[in-house]
């Protein structure tokens, strides 16, 4: 699993974390789920993974990428817990040109059992009540362009005999992440059925930046690009939930 003690970093502010999500970049990637998965309770499936941190560096820097695990104290024992991070598009700047992760110069993430630009930190089993905190390093190259890297997450355990996997928006395209979140008079809701997860999970970004200039530019472009955070995902779950998992 990833280090439980997190490395001193330049952590991106929270709400830039949300804002550089990169939506628009979720055409390039498909679903994830290749079967359906129980929905969980909506008090519930916000909790299992939060206190995601981003991460700031220059090319050929070291940082790290921090996270929090619970399982809450009212859930069942959770076993075979996995926790997956991908870095998967990139927003470069100055300009607000956008594609999919290239391999030469995409930061790479360290976990102690594998490293990539995707890793999976086993957790073994966590209880009801506890709270696990843990960090995966990531690293940049001389060669690693100046802009946000967006990082999905999915998160993936057995409770009870069951088995649930809640990830985050860029595993879904984005006609099926529409269907899901929009009904036909134009409100928001979440299909967890329709998009064949357990719940959805939180974003985080990877900043690379030559100058505090590049920074700022950072934050500049991170307002121009649609907000898919945390925020929108408390949003959805406001409404009422029905037995198909809809909400």
């Amino acid at each position: 699993m990833g280090e439980i003690t997190r490395p001193t970093r330049r952590t991106v502010p929270t709400i830039v974390v949300i804002v550089l999500a990169l939506a628009s970049l979720t055409t390039l990637v498909p679903n994830a789920a290749a079967t359906t998965f129980p929905p969980l309770p909506v008090a519930l499936d916000a909790t299992f993974l939060s206190n995601l941190s981003g991460a700031d560096l220059g090319p050929g820097g070291q940082s790290a990428l921090g996270f929090q695990v619970a399982d809450p104290p009212t859930f069942a024992p959770m076993t075979a817990v996995v926790l997956t991070l991908d870095v998967y598009a990139f927003n470069a700047f100055p300009g607000n040109a956008t594609s999919s992760v290239a391999s030469a110069g995409t930061p790479v993430l360290l976990a102690s059992s594998a490293s990539g630009t995707s890793v999976n930190v086993s957790l073994s089993s966590v209880f009801p009540g506890d709270r696990v905190e843990g960090s995966v390093g990531v690293a940049t190259s001389s060669n690693t362009p100046s802009g946000t890297f967006a990082v999905r997450t999915a998160l993936t355990f057995t409770a009870n005999g069951t088995h649930y996997r809640l990830e985050s928006r860029g595993w879904f395209s984005a006609s099926l992440w529409d269907a899901a979140t929009e009904l036909p008079n134009g409100s928001v809701t979440l299909n967890l059925t329709m998009l064949g997860v357990s719940g959805v999970t939180a974003e985080t970004a990877i900043l690379v930046s030559s100058s505090s200039w590049d920074w700022a530019l950072a934050l500049i472009l991170g307002a121009s690009l649609v907000l898919i955070g945390a925020g929108a995902f408390v949003y959805f779950r406001r409404g009422p939930k029905s037995s198909s998992g809809a909400r």
